[in-house]
Order: C-alpha cells, then structure tokens, then sequence
C-alpha cells in the first residue's frame, strides 16, 4: 500500500528550487519521491528539499536523496522528528541540512 506523499514544487526568491514535501517517505513511494528530485534536479542549478512537513522518512528515502547529493547542490530543511534518522544515516555528512 502507497504511503500518503505531497510533492509541491516552487521557485525560491533567489531562482532555486525548492521541493516541499508532506507526509511520509517509504518504500511504497520512494521512486515518485526520487522521481520529483530528478525533475526539480534538472530544471535548476540548486534545490531545497523542504521536510518539514514529513512526518516519516525510511532507508529508501534516505538512499533516494544520498543518490542525488554527490552529483547536485542538494540542501534538506527538516523537523527535529528526522533529525536521528539523517545524522544517523550519515545524510548530514552528504548535504547541507538545516533542522528547524
């Protein structure tokens, strides 16, 4: 069964993108995930991944974004919620993340 996933992308004031994403990320929509990742890639130089409305994020979202961040100027904004499982998983050695 399919996990509940909101992509929303947009512009940044400063012409990067930003990918805002709400729900949770797991196996079941972890290819749309990486999918939307793949599409604001490549409409911009940089891109802002914005998690702070996730509510869960599992390997295969993680190995999703580990995927991109040596190839791309990848930045994570996230909630305290996903700040463990990202520092764990060594994300935070890969990209830039902020946790708010």
């Amino acid at each position: 069964m399919t996990t509940a996933l909101t992509l929303v992308a947009s512009a940044g004031d400063d012409g990067d993108r930003i990918l805002t994403v709400t729900g949770e990320i797991d196996m079941g929509n972890a290819a749309e995930f990486g999918a939307a990742l793949d599409r604001e890639l490549a409409a911009g130089t940089a891109l802002t991944v914005d998690l702070t409305g996730a509510t869960y994020l599992d390997s295969a979202g993680i190995a999703a974004l580990f995927d991109r961040a040596a190839a791309h100027d990848l930045r994570l904004v996230a909630p305290r919620l996903l700040e463990r499982v990202l520092r764990v998983s060594g994300f935070t050695e890969a990209a830039k993340v902020t946790i708010r």
